[in-house]
Order: structure tokens, then sequence, then C-alpha cells
């Protein structure tokens, strides 16, 4: 069994206006996501519960929605354990991403505006220069805002939830892969393709663009599980 990790919740604040339970998915969901907590590492809910000072009733309920999701995998009698990055679900997790963010194109290539152009090159600019500074988690923040973005230039704020729920496999393999020499600056390439396009009203060019984009995230996160 893999030794848990001393996760120092009692440092974070939860806001007791808003409701627990969601704070405290989102919160494990991240230390899920950047590796904090590791692949069949044990999750305590009483000792994640006594740290952040709450009932175990909210810890539970953000757990089993994290289980819904595939990040943690609940087992009767053996306990509560961080799931494997599983290359099916990977694969799983970008046939829908692709669907929902090929369409977000189409439809974004039909109204952006240049304002919209200016906020994705600014996007692009600032996500540069992350990866320049090897500023990694800040990176993968602003690629997920560039592509956020352009749901928002639809208006399909509920399409990119979709989407985020989904790629949650793939961005644990995104805090592998991201440190790899190039492979950020490819992203900054095809993010630039994808926003011309847009700018342009070439539905079709930023489809390709988008695909193109997706396959390599794919095969890169892909090529980094199978090493580790």
């Amino acid at each position: 069994m893999v030794e848990a990790p001393v996760l120092q919740l009692q440092l974070v604040t939860l806001d007791r206006k808003l409701p627990l339970r969601d704070q405290i998915y989102q919160l494990i969901r991240t230390l899920v996501i950047i590796g904090q907590l590791r692949p069949r590492q044990p999750v305590n809910e009483v000792e994640i519960a006594d740290q952040l000072g709450v009932s175990r009733t909210p810890v539970r309920e953000a757990v089993k929605r994290l289980s819904d999701e595939g990040l943690i995998n609940v087992y009767a009698k053996a306990g509560t354990f961080v799931a494997d990055i599983s290359g099916s679900e990977l694969e799983e997790a970008y046939i829908i991403r692709k669907a929902l963010e090929l369409e977000s194109c189409r439809r974004a290539a039909e109204v952006t505006t240049k304002a919209d152009t200016k906020r994705l090159d600014d996007i692009i600019a600032a996500h540069q220069t992350a990866i320049h500074r090897k500023r990694y988690a800040e990176a993968i923040r602003l690629d997920d805002q560039f592509h956020r973005a352009i749901a928002e230039i639809n208006g399909l704020s509920m399409l990119w939830r979709a989407v985020d729920i989904s790629k949650a496999q793939m961005d644990r393999g995104r805090y592998l892969s991201i440190p790899q020499p190039g492979w950020g600056e490819v992203t900054i390439v095809q993010h630039r393709a994808i926003a011309r396009a847009l700018g342009a009203h070439d539905a079709e060019a930023a489809i390709e663009a988008m695909g193109q984009h997706l396959d390599t995230s794919l095969q890169n996160t892909l090529s980094l599980v199978d090493s580790h």
C-alpha cells in the first residue's frame, strides 16, 4: 500500500456561506489532478474532515462525486483510493472532449469578434510566458482558459463544464507531460492556428486545427502515462 501523503489541509480556509461539499470536491479533485494525491494513494475521509474542521458528511459527498468521475475508487472493505491513470479512460475522455470542442469551434467561428480574437491572443501570450518561465501549473490553467474562452464566445458555459469533467483523466497526464522539452511550444503554435482560424471565420480550418491539437495532446499524454 502507498503511504498516505501529508496534505496540510488545515491551512485551507473554507467559505462557510457556500456549500462545503462543492468546495471540498474541488479541493480533493485538484489534489488528484496535480498529483499531490497519487494513483493508488489512500484517501482518508476522517483525516480530511478533521483537518478541514468539518463533519464527515460533506467529505463523503465530495468523494462520492469524484468516484462517479472515475478519479477515486471506493471499495467496501478495502478502503478508498486514488484511481490509476487508465489509458482506456484517457481515450474515452478524448472522444468526449473532441466531439464537444470541435462543435464549440464550429459555432465560435461564426460569431468571433475582434475583441474575442484579442482575448484569445492575450491568453496565448500569457501562456507562452508561463512556459518560458517554467510555471507549469499556470501554463495548464491558461491552456484551459483558452479552451474555455472559445466556449464562452458561444455562450456555452455548460459545454465547457462537460468538457472539464470529462477531461479530468487527461489533466492528470498533463501534469506529467508539460515539462517535456518542446511540447509546450507546440501547444502555443496550435493555439495560434485555432485563434487565427476563428478570427477569419473559417470554421473548417478552426475544426482542423483544434482536432490536430487534441490529437497531439492525447498522444503526448498516453506516452507519458505509459512511461510512468
